[in-house]
């Protein structure tokens, strides 16, 4: 009994140490992702303890590469509660992403073909680091989304007769 109480307390734990605090669901539904890629990313105090507390709006992000660097534009992290205005950050600040010089090549390569962009999809905690994860999606016609939609509708279908049975 106490060996199996000490893994499931260390699989609390490391479901902690990995922690989702931000989705961006809806780049989902407009993209269609081809590949994604975990960043680091450059930070400011205030604007790690507002992603912490889950401050943080992904909806409207995207990336660019400029100068061989990744850059995160027009992601609204709130400014932190405690701190006073000349402390704080610019909610809605440039920020620099962290990555390998390879992965960066590879994604300009495929930034060059048409319709190809960058998106944030989500932000999580990896131990103590806070991590995007990227994804390099085709933007979707309408109805491409209604056909994913039906087929998502069609697996749902499928499982809860499946469940019937």
């Amino acid at each position: 009994m106490a060996k199996g109480g000490s893994k499931s307390a260390a699989k609390a734990k490391r479901d902690a140490a990995n922690k989702l605090l931000a989705d961006n669901r809806m780049a989902r539904h407009q993209y269609e992702i081809l590949e994604t890629l975990e960043t680091g990313v450059e930070l400011l105090g205030t604007e790690v303890k507002s992603i912490r507390a889950g401050q943080v709006n992904l909806r409207d992000g995207f990336c660019l590469i400029r100068n061989g660097e990744m850059q995160l534009h027009n992601v609204h992290i709130s400014p932190h509660s405690h701190a006073g205005s000349y402390f704080n950050h610019d909610p809605l600040r440039v920020r620099k992403l962290l990555a390998h010089r390879r992965e960066i090549d590879k994604l300009r390569a495929a930034l060059d073909q048409k319709g190809l962009t960058l998106i944030p999809l989500n932000v999580h905690l990896k131990g103590s680091w806070i991590k995007f994860t990227i994804g390099l999606g085709k933007g979707r016609k309408l109805h491409d989304k209604r056909q994913e939609e039906r087929r998502k509708q069609d697996v749902k279908e499928t499982r809860a007769a499946i469940a019937r049975i």
